[in-house]
């Protein structure tokens, strides 16, 4: 198996992974780097190896940070925080899209003085964002299901928390704690 194949869980140094959606993940090169500047600590390594002709090493499957970085409070506003906070559901039909069938709506349009901000904008699938058009939601006959507003970082984690990555090393499990059933 190739190298590449071996990205690095990369934790915070409280053992919680730097982000979940996207997973905090590292290139084999990367964690290597890290490891070498001593920037990191080796938690977990996986059965393959990368040497020298005077040096081998296995590759790290699991790193944490030697020095705490702290979350920022207020994430960033991007159509993907936003997608994450509304946790890829429509915020008028209550339907669960992937990011890419997903666009955001102003629920006081821009034409009627609304604002590009976190208080104003919602997911909407475009079925929805088509038949709201540039109306309010009272005229419109269409509500969010949700208030829009500005989430914390820990609410985007918990969020994308709902979403684990389609391939998960045994040795990440018990770092990551998806929302579903463990196996006995």
């Amino acid at each position: 198996m190739a190298p590449d194949n071996h990205p690095a869980l990369v934790l915070n140094a409280d053992f919680r992974p730097l982000s979940y959606f996207p997973l905090s993940l590292w290139s084999w090169q990367d964690a290597i780097k890290a490891v070498f500047l001593e920037r990191v600590n080796v938690v977990s390594e996986y059965e393959r190896e990368v040497h020298s002709p005077t040096w081998r090493m296995r590759l790290p499957s699991v790193i944490s940070l030697k020095e705490y970085v702290p979350q920022n409070r207020r994430p960033a506003f991007t159509r993907f925080n936003v997608f994450l906070r509304d946790s890829f559901t429509c915020q008028y039909c209550g339907s669960g899209f992937p990011a890419e069938h997903l666009t955001f709506d102003h629920v006081v349009p821009r034409a009627k003085g609304g604002r590009t901000s976190w208080q104003n904008v919602v997911t909407a699938c475009s079925p929805c964002n088509l038949r709201k058009g540039h109306r309010l939601p009272h005229r419109a006959g269409m509500h969010p299901l949700r208030a829009p507003g500005q989430p914390s970082t820990y609410e985007l984690q918990e969020n994308g928390r709902a979403f684990p990555p389609n391939y998960l090393h045994e040795s990440w499990r018990d770092f990551l704690y998806w929302d579903a059933e463990l196996e006995g």
